[in-house]
């Protein structure tokens, strides 16, 4: 019996009841707290509306996504009949979409995300939505990662380009750039904006810069 992992499934099972909740971190360690004292007071909403609102809510967090998604522990992808629906064009089946969101105006800029940022949460969304085939391959053996231990996906002007195999090493004080993954062709000026990404995540984590190649 695994009793780390036993404990991880009632602590998730206690979450969904609404029973405990995360209170904070000590390192890599989640802190965690009876529901009742981690939560702001608030009025108790029914719950069908109690529904409604999370599923508008998560649907305006992502803007389009299916009516029933992958679900993940803690926290399901499903948005139900929240939005209107929608349809992609070369994808199959409906979606739904956040409706004040089509028609506004959009500025993209250069960003490295996270592999648990919600644009990339969902691999099958995002190979649906944005052809960009990304899997966190921390837990594979070194041998059969194909773009590093904890490789970072790359946003550009509304595109995901590409991604960063990058490691702090603390030891030396380094953020260390193993490869940059391009999944297609760089400008200059992308080049140029995803430079600067990487020396603003170096300065935010107080290590010098390290480029050990690209690919």
């Amino acid at each position: 019996m695994d009793n780390n992992r036993d404990v991880g499934q009632l602590l998730e099972f206690m979450v969904r009841r609404g029973e405990v909740a995360v209170a904070g971190r000590k390192g890599r360690d989640r802190l965690w707290d009876l529901a009742a004292r981690v939560y702001p007071d608030g009025p108790v909403v029914p719950a069908q509306e109690a529904l409604r609102i999370r599923n508008e809510r998560r649907l305006r967090a992502v803007g389009i996504a299916r009516a029933r998604g992958t679900e993940y522990p803690v926290e399901p992808m499903d948005v139900g009949e929240a939005g209107a629906p929608a349809v992609v064009e070369g994808v199959k089946g409906t979606w739904r979409v956040d409706p004040s969101l089509p028609g506004q105006p959009f500025s993209g800029r250069a960003a490295l995300l996270s592999p648990f940022d919600r644009l990339v949460h969902d691999r099958k969304r995002t190979v649906e939505l944005f052809e960009f085939d990304y899997q966190l391959e921390m837990y594979k053996p070194a041998a059969k990662r194909r773009w590093g231990y904890f490789a970072l996906p790359i946003l550009y002007q509304g595109r995901l380009v590409g991604k960063l195999d990058a490691a702090a090493d603390r030891t030396v004080g380094v953020l260390r750039v193993n490869a940059i993954h391009r999944d297609v062709p760089f400008s200059k000026a992308m080049t140029a904006a995803v430079d600067d990404e990487i020396r603003d995540l170096a300065r935010w984590l107080g290590l010098d810069l390290a480029l050990a190649g690209e690919s």
